[in-house]
């Protein structure tokens, strides 16, 4: 009998097969474009771009339509990870887990620099393709060729990766 009234405390098995479940879901939440079954023709898929390539990577998004082959691509601005010349490490890893958290994410921009040896870690671990330049419009207008390229057969992130090498 539990202290805050009749209901029986739950077993070990019982919360271990409640965490087994969570576990799973969470894992097929995950899998949106790694996942082996392709994108959806009209999908809307997300390439995430740290200051100061967002305003260069948004003007070469609206030029070329918001599109890329199939899907419809849209831009997630992520503040600059540099501040007086210092680098912001909770920054530079509070960016790269946003986008491993958005199972539509098909790329990360951003510019060239001591910050990416820090993301690229944690972009590296969900698969994620990232793009370094020093222009937003170069590396969009690449991003989008890629995906352009890929199609969206399989899995898109593993796809863009593989045009991006």
């Amino acid at each position: 009998m539990s202290v805050l009234g009749n209901a029986p405390r739950p077993s070990f098995q019982a919360a271990m097969a409640l965490a087994a479940t969570a576990t799973a879901l969470l894992g097929g939440a995950l899998v949106g474009c790694g996942g082996a079954e392709g994108v959806e023709v009209g999908a809307t898929v997300r390439a995430y771009v740290v200051q100061p390539l967002c305003a260069g990577a948004e003007a070469e998004l609206r030029r070329q339509g918001s599109r890329a082959g199939d899907v419809r691509v849209e831009v997630v601005c992520l503040p600059s990870a540099e501040s007086e010349g210092k680098l912001r490490l909770a920054t530079v890893g509070a960016n790269a887990h946003r986008a491993t958290e958005d199972s539509t994410t098909v790329a990360f921009l951003e510019a060239p620099g001591p910050a990416n040896q820090f993301s690229e870690p944690i972009l590296e671990s969900a698969e994620i393709p990232s793009i370094q330049s020093s222009s937003g419009t170069k590396a969009m207008a690449q991003l989008l060729h890629a995906i352009d390229t890929a199609g969206t057969s399989n899995s898109l992130r593993a796809s863009v990766s593989e045009e991006l090498k």
